[in-house]
Parts: C-alpha cells; structure tokens; sequence
C-alpha cells in the first residue's frame, strides 16, 4: 500500500478503490448475506459491493480498514451512501427490528428503549426497508417457504432474518395460512 504510506489522509480514492480486491473475502465471510437486507445477494446478478460502514468522506483513515467493511448490494449501499444515521449491522440485537405478518413490514420490535425504536425508524427509513421492491423481495421468499420450495435451513441461511422471525413469533408451521398461500 504504497499509496498510503504517501498519503496519510486521502481525499480522494478515484483509482485508488483496493477495498475492491478484498469484496471476494468479504462476501465469502458474510456468506453472501447483504448486511442491510439480510437477503443472499446472488454473485452473478445482485451486485455485491464493499460498504464503507463509517463514510470515507467522515473519516478517511478508516477508508482501507477491514473492521469498516460490510457486504451490502448495490442498491442498500446507495441508500445508506454518506449518512450515519444507520444503525451498525455488527451491534443490532436480535430483538430490535420486528417483520410484521402479513403486511411484511419491517418495524421496531416492541420492547426496546425509546430511543434504540427511533433509531431503528430511522434506519428502516435511510435503508427504505419497507419499500415495495424490499417487501416484494420478502413475499418471495415467504411464498417459496409457503409452497415448499426450499426448507427452513435453507431460509435461515438465505434470508436469516425472515426466518429468525417466523421463528421467533412461533409462525413457522402457520405462515401459509398467514399469508394465504
């Protein structure tokens, strides 16, 4: 890293996007799980990206740090862009953000201090966690669940927090009623 024993505190990255060399490893370590959506990103055609969680434009030492990295597709990682207002994937708590059935919104879960529910809103909000392509992306998976498709596990592994919650509110046997599949 030439580059950085030159320039302490860049400003500028254009030609310089060596994160890029590592979204092979990074994608690999997330097991293909965008951190924004929790949904698989598919290699060929989801557009994985390498997410600076802290902007390089907030503090640009942090530009080339592997600990400032998440996996996120293309689309989150526009909709987070420079903002900090996103609460970081690594410190969510399981019980923070709850899908509601059957509308499929995501929403602050309940019993959670008032001021982690507002960053929580503020989240779904910045992500736009409840626009009609994310729900659309959500009912995918629900109905290919519902109709057998695939099972559990393979929910679990491809979209973890669609089934932590049919788990955790005791619905996985009863979703295809739920949802009238």
């Amino acid at each position: 890293m030439a580059f950085l024993g030159r320039t302490a505190e860049p400003t500028s990255w254009k030609g310089r996007e060596y994160w890029l060399h590592c979204l092979h490893d990074l994608y690999n370590s997330y097991s293909g799980i965008c951190a924004y959506s929790a949904e698989w990103i598919p290699q060929t055609t989801g557009d994985p990206t390498v997410d600076h969680f802290v902007p390089k434009s907030a503090n640009s030492r942090q530009t080339y740090e592997w600990p400032n990295f998440r996996l996120a597709c293309l689309r989150f990682n526009r909709w987070k862009r420079e903002f900090q207002d996103v609460l970081d994937p690594f410190e969510i708590q399981d019980d923070w953000f709850a899908l509601d059935f059957p509308s499929l919104q995501i929403k602050p879960a309940d019993r959670i201090l008032v001021a982690t529910q507002q960053r929580v809103r503020e989240t779904i909000t910045r992500l736009r966690l409840n626009t009609e392509i994310c729900i659309r992306s959500r009912e995918r998976w629900i109905k290919d669940f519902c109709t057998r498709q695939f099972t559990f596990e393979y929910l679990s592994a491809n979209a973890p927090f669609i089934a932590r919650e049919l788990n955790r509110q005791g619905i996985v046997d009863t979703i295809p009623e739920i949802m009238n599949y």
